[in-house]
């Protein structure tokens, strides 16, 4: 009888453990909100409100399960502006860890048939490491300049004035994501979409997306990707865990390791390191806020493709309030789509009135 009673509850252990882990294909589980959380959801949403955000949705997930949700508008591929660049990074590292790219991999050697006429030795050293760390040496961002034409946009990339020796100064650069999105191409022979797709798409459980192209037939890399609010919660639940998603290794952990950590500041190029320091000791200052790392989510460093935030979070950030959070000492990952120019306010309110509740 002990035998029998024994064998049956350990049936019952295994069938739970089983049962623990979702299939990728499974909604993400559903679970409890705490009686803090709702109050707490209920006057978030109502000071987004007040604040006149166009908020499209918001999930908030923690120990894996989605606990509170809210869509303004229903759940459809949602433009995912630099969000996208998240997702060449994470391309980027499978790249490596199957040993067809490196850090140290020069983006001339990567593109012989892109190169200006005269390479100078500045642009001859310029690597993957500089373009995911948004340190490729340029002092103004060439994006807007070089996507309006419909020539080759890595050589215009090339060409754009170098004011620095790439590593040491940093400049928010989307062109620079999509040579990274070239590359991989370049190396696999599959666009990133199509790259993504047994490799992270289909272990994650989502629908491969629409991703912009260049002329070139390029996916746009540091823009242009269309997911739904629960396919980006399902990418930080896997970067929250580690790489993990269902209790299988899908991202490399020392990847997201990196991709996650303080690789390089996040002041851009150009700004005096006396000027920041003469704007942190004034109050007043317009840009006292943005400049103090205490009150600023974009003084908190810059990883491959990836910000730092205050709270010992990090996120994947897209413009006009696209946010994947993922924050480890709360176990929880927040997601946003949205239309909202202030995105520092965005945050603000998350951080005011989510967070301590969690």
């Amino acid at each position: 009888m002990k035998s029998f009673l024994f064998s049956a509850l350990l049936s019952a252990v295994v069938l739970a453990a089983s049962c623990s882990q979702p299939k990728p294909q499974d909604p993400l589980p559903r679970g409890t909100a705490s009686p803090a959380l709702d109050e707490a959801f209920t006057s978030y949403l109502q000071a987004v409100a007040d604040s006149s955000e166009e908020l499209h949705s918001i999930m908030v997930l923690q120990h894996g399960k989605v606990l509170k949700e809210h869509f303004a508008v229903p759940d459809t591929a949602h433009i995912m502006n630099s969000v996208s660049k998240t997702f060449t990074s994470t391309a980027v590292g499978f790249a490596i860890a199957e040993g067809l790219l490196s850090l140290d991999d020069r983006i001339v050697d990567l593109f012989p048939e892109s190169l200006p006429e005269r390479v100078s030795d500045t642009v001859g050293r310029m690597t993957i490491r500089h373009l995911l760390t948004m340190n490729s040496g340029h002092g103004t961002d060439p994006t807007y300049v070089v996507r309006s034409g419909d020539g080759d946009w890595v050589k215009g990339f090339l060409e754009w004035r170098i004011d620095y020796e790439p590593g040491t100064c940093y400049c928010y650069n989307s062109l620079g994501t999509y040579v990274l999105s070239a590359a991989v191409q370049k190396v696999t022979g599959q666009k990133v979409v199509d790259y993504l797709e047994p490799r992270l798409w289909q272990p994650l459980g989502i629908e491969k997306p629409y991703w912009q192209e260049s002329p070139a037939g390029i996916n746009t890399g540091g823009w242009g990707l269309f997911l739904r609010t629960e396919d980006m919660a399902r990418m930080g639940l896997c970067l929250l865990q580690g790489g993990k998603f269902c209790g299988k290794q899908v991202i490399p952990a020392e990847w997201v390791r990196e991709m996650s950590a303080a690789q390089v500041t996040s002041v851009n190029a150009g700004v005096n390191e006396r000027i920041v320091e003469d704007i942190r000791k004034d109050p007043t200052s317009p840009f006292y806020a943005y400049f103090d790392p205490d009150q600023s989510d974009w003084m908190q460093g810059y990883g491959y493709q990836m910000w730092r935030c205050r709270h010992d979070a990090f996120r994947a950030d897209g413009a006009n309030g696209q946010y994947i959070l993922i924050l480890p000492d709360q176990d929880a990952v927040i997601v946003t789509t949205a239309n909202i120019p202030n995105m520092r306010q965005e945050l603000n309110l998350i951080w005011d009135y989510l967070l301590p509740v969690l």
